[in-house]
């Protein structure tokens, strides 16, 4: 296995040193889009592969974090590990890593030396605080940098209707916003150097989980600045507009609707036969019924419990209304819209047999990229990668296993 790929990165080589979330995730989206991914993991591999639900022995999660991408197994301890790694480093177009700022300079993975051997090589570093300020060398992992770029308080509850923790998204939103910002930073470092007039340098692009799930806030700090306001979470609903939230239905079920501007709310007092709302002046205009959400959301939901979620969908889809049921992981994988467009697709994983894979983000029409493999064993293609990138001859590799060096 070659690692080639087709897409609109093919050609592009990326080395990853990276563990957990967020350089994976940077590179498994560089490396849907056809780029060749060597992954460097520790003899064992990468911790994350004990994550999440295991099947045959082995991590489900792995199939979609790891696809795409050459898995070499190297102990970056030992100092032949080093000198291999610099040596397939020396292939590549750009290095994504997330450790601690500094570690991989302990390592002897350095930004110069790592443009000794490559020069014009682009280099990713992903940490939780940033590589410089204060704040570099604070422990930290995704759930941490939401919790600093402000999230973790924006997706509570409303104040005052519980004394629970404040609640978290669900899934690893700061390790992977962070990711899709390098893997933006990497392209455009990439398109600095080599793109005509070019300046054929290489770049370190320095990503900060904190500031990345920050820089996604929208208003937060101009309404600070300027008002002294400090946003509050708002739960189901959305603090400017309304109504936007999730109703529940009469079979338990939950259903998003966004009637927020003046024909969708006039469409869903039509529907609910309460043409009463819409002469309230309490809900005339957006700004009034943000106002006295409380009341408006009581009588949505009210018409909403008389329904079945089937059947109130059916009515809010017919009266072009946005809305949608809350789905689980069940609906995602029957939806007939996320089918058609290869957003849920059957992969075949020689561990697990077949499994479903989210598709490819974003959409190429004429050069979509492909999910090529599903993430491999640790270690799978070490001999492969040190024989055809670093150049190493069987008898040497063989001494690096003896040796404990390939794990």
């Amino acid at each position: 296995m070659t690692g080639e790929g087709t897409g609109p990165l093919a050609g592009l080589r990326v080395l990853e040193l990276g563990h957990f979330v967020a350089a994976p995730f940077c590179t498994r989206l560089l490396g849907d889009l056809g780029a060749e991914i060597v992954k460097i993991e520790p003899p064992g591999g990468d911790p994350v592969r004990q994550w999440g639900e295991q099947h045959n022995g082995s991590s489900l999660w792995w199939s979609v974090h790891g696809r795409n991408k050459l898995s070499v197994t190297l102990d970056l301890k030992k100092p032949e590990a080093i000198a291999a790694v610099l040596r397939i480093a020396a292939q590549c177009d750009a290095v994504v890593e997330n450790f601690r700022p500094g570690q991989l300079d302990r390592l002897g993975l350095g930004a110069a030396t790592l443009e000794a051997v490559r020069p014009g090589i682009v280099i990713a570093r992903i940490s939780g605080y940033g590589q410089d300020g204060p704040g570099r060398d604070r422990a930290a992992f995704g759930v941490i940098g939401e919790a600093v770029g402000g999230l973790r308080h924006l997706t509570n509850h409303a104040p005052g209707t519980t004394d629970l923790p404040p609640v978290r998204v669900g899934i690893s939103i700061g390790d992977s916003i962070s990711g899709l910002y390098a893997a933006f930073g990497v392209m455009a470092a990439l398109w600095r150097r080599d793109a005509p007039g070019g300046d054929r340098r290489g770049r370190e692009i320095d990503v900060a989980l904190a500031e990345s799930v920050l820089s996604m806030t929208e208003g937060l700090l101009p309404e600070y600045g300027a008002l002294g306001l400090v946003r509050q979470p708002t739960g189901a609903r959305i603090a400017t507009a309304a109504p936007t939230s999730a109703y529940p239905t009469r079979d338990g079920g939950w259903m998003l609707i966004a009637a927020n501007s003046e024909p969708l709310f006039a469409r869903l007092c039509a529907l609910m036969e309460r043409p009463d709302l819409a002469a309230d002046p309490r809900f005339r205009g957006n700004r009034a019924r943000v106002a006295n959400v409380e009341a408006l959301d009581e009588a949505i939901g009210a018409w909403t419990r008389t329904l079945p979620t089937d059947a109130l969908e059916a009515r809010l889809v017919e009266a072009d209304i946005p809305s949608t049921l809350a789905y689980t992981a069940a609906e995602i994988a029957a939806d007939a819209q996320f089918r058609h467009r290869g957003m849920v697709r059957e992969v075949e994983d020689p561990a697990h047999g077949p499994l479903l894979h989210p598709g490819i983000v974003p959409h190429l029409k004429d050069d979509p990229g492909a999910v090529r493999w599903a993430g491999r064993a640790p270690g799978a293609d070490t001999d492969a990668v040190l024989s055809r990138l670093a150049g190493l001859k069987p008898d040497e590799i063989a001494a690096l296993r003896a040796a404990g060096t390939l794990g």
